[in-house]
């Protein structure tokens, strides 16, 4: 069978990509190169890669063009490590991304009707789409604004976890934002203060949010990666159990543009546990030397990270400086009290008003009372949980 020689040349040009050479490893591309330049008759075969082919891709985007440039836009290649360290490429080079970028284009324009004609089969078969995107141009667009995206991973998210000691975009990241937070004004300007800085590229702390249970220190920190994200801010949760590998994460962040907050959730310690060292190791100064571009940002119930003496314990004063010692090598601590009721039924109203619900002052205040004493205190959480149950009583109404 005579194959379509505009595909096999198209297919040739996809083998001499050197910069954008993992783009042919893609799950969803790889079903797509033997179609171009089948050597099989057999209708079976031929159906099995086409479906293969838009089976992967369908879920992704029903745009093939649109696929193929966030492919590009996000490809981790050691071209655009050169610009983000700040190095200057040669012209040969840029000559070279510039022709890869064409050949890329014209796989992206590829239309379903041109492999449809060369299949031999009749029936119906999916189509995807196409748009008219100049890949060349949007490419270098892109990397006039390496500071605000980034490359790679960490340019498809702003959530990442970490796992076996890579970090992976969060499935379902928390999408609170600044403006659904209320009270605790001068507690979390000094944290995002600190976040400007680290954005600006000035001196910026690693800071320790501590204080009551259910005062907004966590959500304060995820609402800040929200609002700055498109400044080029991402996150990446640990455990403390994870910090023996931090340095690997370190690695993965090294040079990259962006910013990142390393950010500790509920930290805590007992005596004698092995994260405590290693944490004290990383806020002193390790061998292996956090990013300048990345800061800690950890939250704690509990002002010392490590409980003091209870009745009966009795320790030496060096072990007491030891734990007083560790939250004090933050260099920003920034505590979140319980509020007082005036302040924590403004934070109810400021709720209720943001939520619509439709309740009077007087009751709304009241029930929120109630709430707190049954939620064992004031604080936003109750706030919020108050307005909550409010809201739901009323829709069974």
């Amino acid at each position: 069978m005579m194959r379509n020689k505009k595909l096999q040349e198209l297919d040739l040009s996809l083998n001499s990509l050197i910069v954008f050479r993992h783009i042919l490893t893609d799950p969803v591309i790889v079903p797509l190169r033997p179609l171009l330049d089948i050597e099989t008759t057999d209708p079976i075969i031929q159906l099995r890669q086409y479906a293969e082919f838009t089976s992967r891709l369908f879920p992704q985007n029903m745009n093939l063009t649109e696929y193929l440039l966030g492919l590009v836009l996000h490809d981790d290649n050691f071209f655009v490590r050169m610009l983000a360290r700040g190095d200057k490429p040669d012209d040969i080079l840029y000559a070279c991304v510039r022709n890869e970028l064409g050949i890329i284009e014209r796989l992206a324009h590829l239309k379903p009707v041109e492999l449809m004609k060369e299949i031999s089969y009749y029936g119906p078969l999916p189509e995807w789409k196409i748009s008219d995107i100049d890949f060349a141009e949007t490419y270098f667009t892109r990397l006039d604004e390496l500071t605000k995206f980034g490359y790679g991973h960490y340019a498809q998210s702003t959530v990442f976890t970490v796992e076996h000691g890579r970090t992976i975009p969060a499935q379902h990241p928390d999408p609170v934002r600044l403006s659904q937070l209320f009270g605790y004004e001068e507690e979390r300007g000094a944290v995002i203060r600190n976040t400007i800085a680290l954005l600006e590229g000035k001196p910026a702390q690693n800071v320790l949010l501590c204080g009551d249970t259910g005062t907004g220190k966590s959500s304060t920190v995820k609402a800040i990666v929200n609002e700055y994200a498109g400044d080029g801010l991402r996150l990446i949760q640990i455990t403390k159990e994870q910090l023996r590998g931090l340095p690997a994460v370190w690695d993965s962040i090294y040079g990259n543009p962006l910013k990142f907050i390393l950010f500790i959730d509920d930290l805590s310690f007992h005596p004698g546990d092995g994260s405590f060292s290693e944490l004290k190791a990383i806020l002193e100064g390790s061998v292996t030397a956090m990013p300048s571009n990345a800061v800690i940002y950890a939250t704690s119930n509990l002002t010392q990270l490590v409980p003091m003496p209870g009745r009966g314990e009795i320790i030496g004063d060096d072990e007491v400086q030891e734990r007083i010692s560790l939250a004090a090598r933050f260099g920003l601590r920034v505590q979140f009290k319980a509020p007082e009721k005036e302040e924590y039924l403004s934070i109810v109203q400021a709720i209720a008003d943001l939520s619509e619900l439709p309740l009077d002052t007087d009751t709304l205040c009241e029930e929120a009372e109630k709430f707190a004493v049954r939620a064992g205190g004031r604080s936003p959480r109750a706030a919020k949980q108050a307005v909550q149950q409010a809201m739901a009583e009323i829709a069974d109404a």
